[in-house]
């Protein structure tokens, strides 16, 4: 099966070396490029790529703003995942928040990025969890997200909490011996609990509710 990608950046320079990079997977192909977040939605209901990639900081409508209106119009939303040049970029944050599946940095390999893409078109999330620790410590508690632990059983909790550690349903299976579906289903009602699109989100709403701790090590 091929991927489509859509490369969203107003850097003429970066879409060209990704565009290099994609034409040399076999599994992958550009299904379009954007140079301004307000492209986007209709290019994505024009050529429906399974991924998006995403830059944060664009002139006109941000990356933000532009995986915010693709989430809300799409029926069925391609994966996001945001390019950045800081892993501590506040975008970055602002972005999963807003429903994207992970974060990579721009000066990954080409390596990188064909994983990447691959990963979140399986469903999975690509999560830096040192990374994310640093983005909420560095950031004020906001005050529009309303805290929801008390919600989640003690078996809730303790899966998201290795789902914060960016272990995957796999991984979760196998530490707390349970069945895969088991797993699944955890996964389900947390979503549903916290009111998450994913996993990235998930994780973002766990730090901010004090499920998670920030300066907290949980491996």
């Amino acid at each position: 099966m091929t991927l489509r990608v859509l490369i969203v950046d107003d850097e003429p320079l970066l879409r060209a070396g990704l565009r290099s990079l994609l034409g040399n997977q076999p599994d992958l192909t550009v299904a379009g490029e954007a140079g301004d977040g307000g492209e986007v939605v209709d290019l994505v209901r024009r050529t429906r790529p399974d991924v998006v990639l995403m830059d944060v900081r664009m002139p006109g409508v941000d990356g933000i703003e532009a995986t915010r209106r693709v989430l809300a119009e799409i029926p069925e939303p391609p994966k996001i995942l945001v390019i950045t040049t800081f892993d501590n970029d506040d975008y970055v944050y602002d972005a999963l928040l807003a429903g994207a599946s992970g974060f990579l940095l721009k000066r990954a390999r080409k390596e990188e990025f064909a994983h990447a893409i691959r990963t979140i078109a399986a469903g999975e999330t690509l999560l830096f969890p040192d990374a994310i620790r640093r983005m909420v410590t560095a950031r004020p508690a906001p005050s529009g997200l309303a805290p929801r632990p008390s919600s989640l059983t003690k078996r809730e909790t303790e899966v998201l909490r290795l789902i914060a550690t960016g272990k995957s349903n796999v991984d979760i299976a196998a530490e707390l011996v349970i069945s895969l579906e088991t797993v699944k289903t955890h996964v389900g009602n947390i979503f549903g609990k916290l009111g998450a699109a994913n996993r990235s989100q998930a994780v973002v709403f766990a730090y901010e509710t004090g499920i998670v701790a920030p300066g907290h090590s949980l491996r």
